[in-house]
C-alpha cells in the first residue's frame, strides 16, 4: 500500500485544496503522471506520482481543503487489498470504508468523497450499488483555473455550459454564468415586493450578507502581510518624477523593437529596469532582515506585483540589472499570462529581493504600499498624469508621476531610502542611461 500525501508546493506553503482528480479510482498510475491538480498559496499546480501503481481510493474529495502530509489517496496493485488495509488499519473499521483516525478524512467522507471497496463487492460495482449515493457522480470537465473561480464566484459547475474544447468548461464561462445570476438577482430585486412586517424584514436584513470562502492565495497574502505591518516598522517615501521625456523615450524605443520583431515596452517596465540598476547602485536596499539578522543580497530579483481573481502574486524576475529592458518585458508578459492561467511554478515566485507594485493603470496617482517579507523595500507606482510645472523659469504641462517606497526602518535608514529614490527619479528622468 501507498499513501498519497498532500505535498509541499511552495516554500510558504501549509495546506492545500483538490482541485482536480486527473486519475480516477481504478485508473493505472505511472511514476511521473499527474494525479492531481493542487491549488497552494500561489497557484494551481500539477501533482505527480513517484510511484507506479494503481488508484485505489480517494480519500479527500475536490474542493476540500487539508494541511500538507496529509494522505489524500491510497495507492496499490489494483487488487484492492491496499484501500481494505487502508480502512482496516483505522480506528473502528467504519462499515462504510472511510479511512477513520482522521479528522481531514471523515469530513471528506461526509461531504461525498468518492470511495471504492474490495473487489467483487456490490459497493465496487456501481451498476449493483443499492445506494445511489455510493456511486460517485459525474463531475463536470473543467480546467483548475475554473474550479478555483467558480469556488470563489458560488458558481455550480453543473449548471454551466462549457465552451472550451470538447465541452470543457473554461474561466470565460464561469464569469458569464456568475454575471447572468448577478443580472437574475437585480432583476428580481428590482421587481414589486410584497408588504413584510418588521419581524420579517429583519429576517431578510441577514440575506444581505454572503459569506466568500478565502481561496489559499488570499489566505496567505493576508497572513503574511499582517505579519509584515506588525513586525516591520515602515517608514514612507514619495517623490514626484517628470516622466515626459521617459514617455517620449519608451515611444521612440517600441517603434525600433517593432520594427526589428521585438515585444513592446511599458512604463512599468523603464521602472523595473531603472530600479534594478538603482539597487544595483545602492545595495543598502537590496538587503532581508529576519531572524534579527540582515541580509545583503549580491543578486538583485525583482518581484512584479500581478492581481488575479483569487489574490496577488509576484512573479520574479532574476538578475534583473543583468538584463535588457525588452528582455524583462517579455519575461514580465510571459509570467504575468502564466500567473493568470494559474501556471506558475513556486520557484518562479520565491527568492525576490525588492518588489514594484503598480496600480497607474487603475488611474491611482499614489498608494503606499506593503513590504513584501522578507524583503526590506517596495516600491508603488501611480499614474502619469499632466501638471503644470514650473520648467526653466516658465509655465508649462509636463508628465508627471509619483512614486512611493515602503521601507523597513530595521534594515533600511531614512537617508538611505532617499538616495535611493533620489537615483531612480535621476534614471527615469534621463532614461537613456536606464538602457546604457
Amino acid at each position: 500500500m501507498t499513501e498519497i500525501h498532500m505535498p509541499r508546493l511552495s516554500d510558504t506553503m501549509e495546506e492545500g485544496v483538490i482541485s482536480t482528480w486527473r486519475k480516477q479510482v481504478g485508473d493505472k498510475i505511472n511514476r511521473g503522471d499527474v494525479v492531481a491538480d493542487i491549488e497552494t498559496d500561489k497557484a494551481v499546480m500539477e501533482m505527480e506520482a513517484y510511484d507506479d501503481g494503481v488508484l485505489e481510493k480517494i480519500l479527500i474529495a475536490e474542493g476540500e481543503t487539508v494541511p500538507i502530509g496529509v494522505p489524500i489517496g491510497i495507492m496499490g496493485d489494483g487488487s484492492g487489498a491496499a484501500a481494505a488495509a487502508g480502512t482496516s488499519g483505522t480506528s473502528g473499521g467504519d462499515s462504510d470504508g472511510a479511512a477513520g483516525g482522521s479528522a481531514t478524512t471523515a469530513a471528506s467522507s461526509e461531504s461525498g468523497s468518492p470511495e471504492t471497496a474490495s473487489p467483487g463487492t456490490a459497493a465496487s460495482r456501481p451498476a449493483a450499488a443499492t445506494d445511489s449515493d455510493a456511486v460517485p457522480r459525474e463531475r463536470p470537465k473543467a480546467s483548475p483555473l475554473a474550479r478555483a473561480v467558480a469556488r470563489e464566484k458560488g458558481v455550480d459547475l453543473s449548471t454551466v455550459t462549457g465552451t472550451g474544447p470538447g465541452g470543457r468548461i473554461i474561466r470565460v464561462d464561469i464569469e458569464a454564468a456568475a454575471e447572468a445570476t448577478t443580472h437574475t438577482e437585480s432583476s428580481q430585486q428590482s421587481a414589486p415586493e410584497p408588504q413584510r412586517t418588521e419581524s420579517s424584514e429583519s429576517r431578510q436584513q441577514g440575506q444581505d450578507l454572503e459569506e466568500i470562502p478565502l481561496s489559499n492565495i488570499r489566505k496567505v497574502t493576508a497572513r503574511r502581510l499582517t505579519e509584515s505591518k506588525q513586525q516591520a516598522p515602515h517608514f514612507y517615501l514619495t517623490s514626484a518624477v517628470d516622466v515626459t521625456d521617459l514617455v517620449s523615450f519608451r515611444s521612440d524605443l517600441n517603434e525600433r523593437l517593432q520594427a526589428s520583431g521585438g515585444p513592446k515596452v511599458s512604463v512599468n517596465d523603464l521602472v523595473v529596469k531603472a530600479c534594478a540598476t538603482a539597487l544595483r547602485a545602492n545595495p543598502s536596499v537590496n538587503v532581508s532582515f529576519r531572524d534579527e539578522k540582515l541580509f545583503q543580497h549580491n543578486r538583485v530579483h525583482l518581484g512584479v506585483a500581478v492581481a488575479l481573481d483569487s489574490g496577488l502574486v509576484v512573479p520574479v524576475i532574476p538578475d534583473a540589472d543583468r538584463k535588457s529592458v525588452s528582455e524583462i518585458a517579455a519575461e514580465g508578459k510571459e509570467k504575468a499570462e502564466r500567473a493568470r492561467d494559474g501556471k506558475l511554478k513556486p520557484d518562479e515566485m520565491s527568492g525576490s529581493t525588492f518588489s514594484v507594485s503598480n496600480l497607474g493603470m487603475f488611474g491611482i496617482e499614489e498608494f503606499s504600499a506593503v513590504i513584501n517579507p522578507p524583503e526590506a523595500a517596495i516600491l508603488a507606482v501611480g499614474a502619469t498624469r499632466e501638471e503644470v510645472q514650473v520648467h526653466d523659469g516658465e509655465f508649462v504641462v509636463r508628465k508627471m508621476m509619483r512614486m512611493t517606497l515602503s521601507a523597513d526602518h530595521r534594515a533600511v535608514d531614512g537617508a538611505v531610502g532617499a538616495v535611493f529614490m533620489q537615483q531612480l527619479t535621476s534614471l527615469l528622468q534621463d532614461p537613456i542611461r536606464i538602457i546604457a
